[in-house]
C-alpha cells in the first residue's frame, strides 16, 4: 500500500473517532488511544503469540459491555511464557509488526523497551512501552504483564470489540469472577492503605450489570486467594462499614470520578461498598468456615438462595 494511502486512511480515521466522541460525549483522546489499543490486540489476535497471552484489567469492561467504563492507556496481559526481558521485547516487537487489514495504525517496534514492574507493591511483572502514530497523533503504548496467576476455570474466547466496524479480533480472556477475585485479593491485601479506586469501580460495574453463581465466584476467589498464598479473612478491613465511610476514600472516589471522566458511577464511596459488601462479605464467610456458598447474585443483588 502506497504511503499517500496510508496517510489518507490515517486522517480519514482520526476523523471518524473524532466523530464519534462527539456523539458518544467521550473525551477525544481516550476514543483515540481506545482505538490503538483495539488495534494493537488486532494485531495479537493475527499472530503466532496469540495463545500465549491472556486480556484481562479495564479493556474488559469493553468486551462485557457494560454501561460505565472507564479509560484505560494501556493494555493487561496475563502471560503464559517466560518473563525474561529479551523474549518479550522480541514477542512485542513481532506483533507490533503483524500484518492486519489497513487501518492507519503504526506500531513502532523498534521503540519496545521493556522493564521490571511491582504494581503497588503487589505483583512483579513485566512492561513494555513503545511508540505508536496514527496519522499526525502520537500515542504512547503500555503492555502490563503478569506471569502466575490462575484463571478459574480458564480463559474464555471473546471478540474484541471494535470501534470503526473492522473485523472482531479474537482473544483468550478472564472471566468476570476470576477478575473479581483479584481485585478482591488486591482490597485485602492493601487494608487500610488501598487508594486503588479502579478496583472498587471494576466491582461495583460488574455486580451492578450482571448476574454470577456464587459456587463459580466462590472457587476463582479460592484459588486466586491460594496462587497467592493469602488466607481469607473475614475481619478484613475492607469488608467493614467503617471503611466505607472513611472520609479520605470518598474524597479519593470523587477524584477517580472526575479524573476518570465517569458519569455513570455513584457519586458517594459508602454507596459503593454497601454493594460491594453485600457481595462478597458472605462468600468470605463460608470461605473461613470452609462450607459451599451456592446462593445466586441478580443485578444489584443481594445473593439470593439457589
Amino acid at each position: 500500500m502506497s504511503r499517500d494511502t496510508v496517510t489518507n486512511v490515517a486522517a480519514s480515521t482520526l476523523a471518524r473517532l473524532g466523530n464519534l466522541a462527539k456523539a458518544t460525549g467521550r473525551r477525544h483522546q481516550d476514543v483515540v488511544q481506545t482505538y490503538a489499543l483495539e488495534r494493537w490486540l488486532a494485531r495479537l489476535a493475527a499472530s503466532p503469540h496469540a495463545d500465549r497471552f491472556v486480556l484481562k484489567g479495564a479493556l474488559m469492561l469493553l468486551v462485557w459491555r457494560l454501561p460505565a467504563t472507564r479509560p484505560t492507556r494501556d493494555i493487561d496481559l496475563l502471560a503464559r511464557t517466560s518473563n525474561d526481558l529479551e523474549a518479550i521485547a522480541r514477542m512485542v516487537a513481532d506483533i507490533c509488526k503483524t500484518p492486519v487489514v489497513e487501518d492507519g495504525m503504526d506500531f513502532e517496534s523498534a521503540s519496545v523497551v521493556t522493564s521490571r514492574i511491582a504494581e503497588d507493591a503487589l505483583y512483579e511483572g513485566v512492561r513494555a512501552t513503545f511508540s505508536a502514530s496514527l496519522g499526525s497523533s502520537r500515542l504512547p503504548m503500555q503492555i502490563d504483564l503478569g506471569f502466575s496467576d490462575l484463571v478459574t476455570p480458564g480463559p474464555e474466547r471473546i471478540a474484541f470489540p471494535c470501534l470503526l466496524g473492522h473485523p472482531a479480533p479474537m482473544l483468550n480472556a478472564y472471566n468476570r469472577e476470576t477478575a473479581i477475585a483479584e481485585k478482591f485479593h488486591a482490597m485485602v491485601k492493601l487494608g487500610e492503605l488501598n487508594s486503588r479506586m479502579k478496583d472498587f469501580f471494576d466491582i461495583w460495574a460488574m455486580v451492578t450489570t450482571g448476574s454470577f453463581d456464587g459456587a463459580n465466584l466462590s472457587a476463582a476467589i479460592q484459588a486466586t486467594f491460594r496462587q497467592r498464598q493469602a488466607t481469607m479473612d473475614q475481619h478484613a478491613v475492607c469488608l467493614t462499614e467503617a471503611f466505607g465511610r472513611d472520609q479520605r476514600r470518598h474524597t479519593q472516589w470523587n477524584a477517580f470520578i472526575r479524573r476518570s471522566a465517569i458519569a455513570d458511577a455513584p457519586s458517594e464511596f459508602p454507596a459503593v461498598m454497601q454493594v460491594l459488601r453485600a457481595l462478597l462479605l458472605p462468600i468470605a464467610v463460608a470461605i473461613h468456615q470452609q462450607r459451599p456458598f451456592i446462593d445466586q447474585w441478580p443485578p444489584r443483588g443481594p445473593w439470593q438462595p439457589a
